[in-house]
């Protein structure tokens, strides 16, 4: 067994270290073991950390010694217990690489009553708390250990390779030439800004969390979501697949320049440069798919290439010059050369920016460590490490060299031995002029030497010039086999999210390192296709776009986080600032319309179309992006800023407590109810999840959230609250005072009228009506909807979930059945069979169609279904077409009576309907008081289609429909004044809850208007959509809960869809602007 490592004193190395110390405390420190310990001794804890005789010397961020010193279980505390103390593996994702995820006890495991002894059984809590679960059990090492790259092989390589590409041995030259030294190493250093900017930002992102392959996707989808991501990702991985051509063709016009030198050509320049770099491309995914390990050899080789072809321009600076290079412009390192060419000096249309247009893509290889992401040991150490130091070599070289050509090579020469100057001749004051050279033919003819006209100039300064096209075949070569590797491991990343449904199929990776070999393949062909094309300078400029708005959204993304202040952004590269980031996001985007205008617009359309498509197919992921984060910080600021708003009759709107319990189980409720609260007021779903409060408060946890998904996926604009109550009437009283945020508070309960209370115990008609008293008390307008055929379908979800179990069940074992008869075995008891048996009914989708609000299953069960109650939950779904919605405002209560209706009018399905006002009034004056409704509906700018006044409200009923009154109520009358004093006290406390005579005697009045109502409702208002009618009141402990429901029964029977509305008697109308 491995002794722990030790320190100078002989301790073991951890951060956490516990000592006997037999030395006194203090006497002001209570020492908490004192009555444990009589002799005075105590524990003491010691932080130990890197360094000194206190602090050992360990990695402290290795897992295996920075909990070495817990042994995973409690023993430092003395005692058993099954709390845990922290530990790496508690905080891993299911499925990570790095570790095995271990659960912690959950809450319910510490706080509830402990029901049976602690024992040591592995795999239990109570096993490892005893430490039958040691630190490392159960984690093997992999058989085939998966390559991994450090930060020099995997990121400073591949960054150096990529930004060293043909730019520094062809281009850079001319470069100077054209702005100067002075604006040249000026262009250098901008877009080293640029690239700085973005270092620092992805540095910061690549630290603030483990990091999985998929480079540029993968940091901007889990900062920005997939949105960005998804889009950033299918556009970054075709501009590298696009730059293999490039790079590919790069290399194959230089060896087609040199077989033309010598004469060799296969058929045609054009043709040479297809066959060549089809020949290369297939060379180059040999290599790839070879594996990620001989790719890297190749890079390393690649790079040692092309140090030595810088190190030989360098040298060749300084071996002095003959004249053949004299006549082409090479003089070695003179002040007269370096002060011309110091400033600029553009040519044919050129200017600053079109010169930093051209130099820019030179700079934006700083991807390629990134990129690869998933194969690197350590991305959060190696990507920041590696980049950043490859942008500071690189820039250094190009300045470099950019001031030794300035300094040594003139802008134009001849190339001629004859334009050697005589002493006779006067010097007209040019370098080359007092360098013995007159050059000055160039002012008046093309010239072909020079750093303004010779791509060459490296090649010819060198000490050895094929070393220089060695270079140029390192930079080609090894810029398109970093492409090569890169578009296909992005392009897995995006698959594999499963983003763009179509693309799954090439996220699949083969071998120990989950190569993704058909996105090689892919990215060879669209490779191979521009090779053959040919055109690639039309498109360079898109693809270089392309790279920039990824380059934008990762400075973007690093100062979007930041912004959201969200307390999961940690980065530990703490030398960042999410302003320069900003800075870097508008540089990168300034940058794009420099380089190309049109590309940098058709980037831009292409970003957002694909965002919008993303954002229109709403994956099904959750990464906790910045996005999400920022949302939460603008609702939290609005909803605080509201709070300083006082409420204004104007803003009125109807917030709602909508009592649907779970949404899906009273459909045509929630459906009414956001016909006029969707979008512009608040709706929140709520359920009274009743029984004891262990059971109801997982019971809550399970259904919030997975209620909560059901109305986001049905489109219902609404949230979804429970709360746990012993009796519903408690639960609704949480809701009530509870419900809403700052002005975002509920002012309106929303309830299905109880169609069942004839036939339930009077505790739960007694809550019913409580409600509505309660809501009454709390000030909440009230809403009480009505259809006859009932609203809730619950019992139909039930037959439905056991009819698509069964159905699901049945085509599980058909399937099963089918493959085992195919594989030619017979029978079904084999267990292969009965894998694939359980593998298709955990994977086979249900078998339903959407019709009836998503309730109608597309099989012969459907007979077995109330088809009634079917539609009628689901009519408020539909387009009402023309109708009426008829309006009954008997009583003023503030106007939501007749707001509610308007609003329904507002909206696409009830808007072919008029509205028609019913209001009471006196016979003798019925036209006046229409007059004066029509006058008040003006003032409200409120339409309706007519006005109609009932005068004769106060009639008594007719015998027949008093008469079924009367039946109704008989079961719950008291009948006391038939009995004599004694017995009807008796049956007053047995039944307190029955009618009485007095109270019906009392009430008399108000009953009979309910029972006229009905039939002035049957007469006029039989044919309307839907009936709006002002809800009666009952005063507490004066009117029983019967009496009260018999009320709303006798008034709502047999009728339309009836809604019964009553404000809170406080204005929500005004006419006042």
């Amino acid at each position: 067994m491995q002794s722990e490592p030790r320190d100078a004193a002989g301790m073991s190395c951890s951060r956490f270290h516990v000592k006997l110390v037999d030395e006194q405390p203090p006497d002001y420190v209570a020492s908490p073991f004192s009555g444990e310990d009589e002799q005075g001794r105590f524990h003491r804890f010691e932080y130990q950390g890197p360094g000194g005789s206190d602090f050992p010397s360990c990695d402290p961020l290795r897992p295996d010694t920075l909990f070495q010193a817990y042994d995973s279980h409690t023993k430092t505390f003395g005692h058993n217990t099954v709390d845990r103390v922290p530990r790496i593996d508690f905080y891993r994702n299911t499925g990570s690489f790095s570790g095995i995820k271990i659960s912690r006890p959950s809450l319910a495991d510490l706080h509830e009553d402990l029901k049976v002894d602690i024992v040591s059984v592995p795999g239990t809590v109570e096993g490892v708390a005893n430490g039958a679960v040691s630190d490392e059990e159960g984690r093997k090492a992999p058989e085939n250990e998966l390559v991994r790259f450090g930060w020099v092989k995997g990121v400073l390589v591949r960054c150096m390779l990529n930004i060293w590409g043909v730019m520094l041995f062809i281009r850079l030259s001319w470069i100077v030439g054209q702005a100067g030294i002075g604006l040249g190493v000026i262009v250098i250093c901008l877009s080293t800004v640029v690239t700085v900017l973005t270092g620092i930002s992805m540095s910061a992102i690549c630290t603030n969390g483990i990091v999985r392959g998929g480079g540029a996707y993968y940091l901007i989808s889990r900062s920005l979501g997939p949105e960005f991501g998804g889009s950033i990702g299918l556009i970054f991985s075709f501009a590298n697949a696009v730059a293999v051509a490039m790079y590919v063709v790069g290399f194959a016009e230089t060896v087609v320049d040199i077989l033309k030198e010598n004469n060799a050509l296969m058929v045609d320049p054009i043709n040479d440069v297809r066959i060549i770099g089809c020949i290369t491309i297939v060379v180059l995914l040999s290599i790839t798919v070879a594996g990620m390990e001989w790719e890297t050899k190749a890079q390393v080789i690649l790079l040692i290439i092309l140090l030595i072809g810088i190190c030989n321009f360098f040298i060749g600076t300084v071996i002095p010059s003959n004249t053949g290079k004299k006549v082409k412009g090479f003089f070695n390192y003179h002040a007269n050369i370096f002060a011309e060419n110091f400033g600029p000096s553009f040519r044919d249309g050129e200017d600053f920016f079109s010169v930093f247009a051209i130099f820019f893509p030179a700079a934006t290889g700083i991807l390629a460590g990134a990129n690869i992401s998933g194969d690197l040991k350590d991305p959060q150490s190696a990507i920041p490490r590696g980049t950043m130091l490859a942008i500071f070599i690189t820039t250094l070289i190009y300045i470099a060299v950019a001031i030794c050509v300035g300094a040594t090579v003139v802008r134009d020469a001849t190339g001629s031995l004859n334009d050697t100057l005589s002493s006779s001749i006067n010097c007209n004051g040019s370098a080359s002029c007092q360098l013995g050279y007159d050059f000055s033919s160039c002012n008046t003819q093309t010239c072909n030497f020079g750093l303004m006209n010779n791509f060459q100039v490296m090649s010819m300064v060198s000490g050895f010039g094929p070393l220089i096209t060695a270079g140029i075949f390192s930079a080609t070569l090894s810029s398109a086999l970093a492409s090569l590797v890169s578009a296909p491991k992005i392009f897995q990343a995006l698959c594999m999210d499963n983003i763009y449904k179509g693309l799954y199929f090439f996220g699949k990776g083969y071998g120990k390192n989950s190569e993704p070999i058909r996105s090689y393949i892919l990215t060879f062909f669209i490779a191979v296709a521009f090779i053959l094309i040919a055109e690639l300078n039309t498109i360079a400029p898109v693809i270089s776009n392309f790279f920039l708005a990824s380059y934008a959204l990762i400075n973007f993304s690093c100062f979007h986080a930041s912004y959201s202040k969200t307390p999961g952004w940690r980065p530990a590269f703490r030398f960042y600032n999410m302003w320069l980031s900003l800075l870097g996001t508008f540089l990168c985007c300034a940058v794009m319309f420099v380089i190309n205008w049109w590309a940098a617009v058709i980037t831009v359309t292409i970003v957002l179309f694909l965002n919008i498509y993303v954002i229109y197919n709403k994956p099904e992921v959750n990464w906790g992006s910045s996005a999400q984060a920022m949302s939460y910080v603008t609702a939290l600021q609005d909803a605080l800023s509201l709070t300083g708003v006082n409420d204004h009759i104007k803003n009125f709107r109807p917030q709602c407590i909508v009592l649907t319990g779970s949404p899906m189980s009273r459909p045509a409720l929630l459906d009414l109810t956001l016909s006029f609260t969707k979008n512009f007021s608040l709706c929140i779903c709520s359920q009274v999840i009743m029984g004891p409060q262990k059971q109801t408060v997982n019971e809550i946890g399970m259904t919030v959230d997975k209620y909560q998904q059901w109305l986001s996926k049905n489109k219902k604009k609404a949230f979804f609250a429970a709360v746990a109550g012993n009796h519903l009437r408690d639960g609704v009283k949480c809701l009530l005072q509870a419900s809403g945020l700052g002005r975002m508070k509920p002012n309106t309960l929303v309830i299905g009228y109880k169609r069942d209370w004839r036939t339930i115990n009077f505790w739960d008609v007694d809550n019913y009506v409580g409600i509505l008293h309660d809501a009454f008390d709390f000030e909440f307008g009230l809403i009480i909807l009505r259809i006859n055929q009932g609203l809730d379908i619950s019992r139909i979800l039930q037959i439905q979930d056991e009819l698509q179990r069964k159905e699901q069940e049945r085509l599980a074992l058909e399937s099963a059945k089918q493959e085992e008869q195919e594989d030619g075995k017979q029978g079904i008891r084999s267990l292969k069979f009965l894998k694939k048996a359980v593998t298709y009914s955990a994977d086979a989708p249900l078998n339903t169609q959407k019709g009836n609000a998503g309730f109608k299953i597309s099989t012969g069960y459907a007979a077995n279904f109330n088809h009634r109650l079917l539609e009628a939950s689901a009519q408020f779904q539909k387009n009402q077409g023309k109708g009426t919605i008829d309006v009954w405002w008997l009583f003023d209560d503030g106007g939501l009576t007749i707001l509610i209706p308007y609003l329904l009018t507002t909206r696409k399905k009830w808007s072919g309907c008029k509205l028609r006002i019913f209001i009471g009034g006196k016979l003798d004056s019925m036209n006046e008081e229409k007059r004066a409704m029509a006058a008040l509906l003006g003032k409200f700018r409120i339409q309706c289609a007519d006005i109609k006044v009932i005068g004769d409200i106060n009639v008594k009923p007719n015998k027949e429909s008093w008469k079924a009154f009367e039946e109704m109520i008989e079961p719950y009358q008291l009948h006391e004044s038939s009995k004599d004093p004694a017995t009807a006290e008796i049956l007053q406390k047995e039944s307190p809850w029955k009618i009485t005579d007095a109270e019906l005697e009392r009430f008399k009045d108000k009953t009979y208007r309910q029972v006229r109502l009905n039939e002035l409702l049957q007469e006029n208002s039989r044919a309307a959509n839907i009936i709006v009618m002002s809800l009666p009141i009952a005063r507490k402990e004066a009117v029983s809960s019967y009496l009260y429901m018999a009320w709303l029964e006798i008034l709502s029977r047999n009728l339309p869809p009836v809604i019964m509305i009553r404000g809170n008697q406080k204005n929500v109308l005004t006419f006042y602007s």
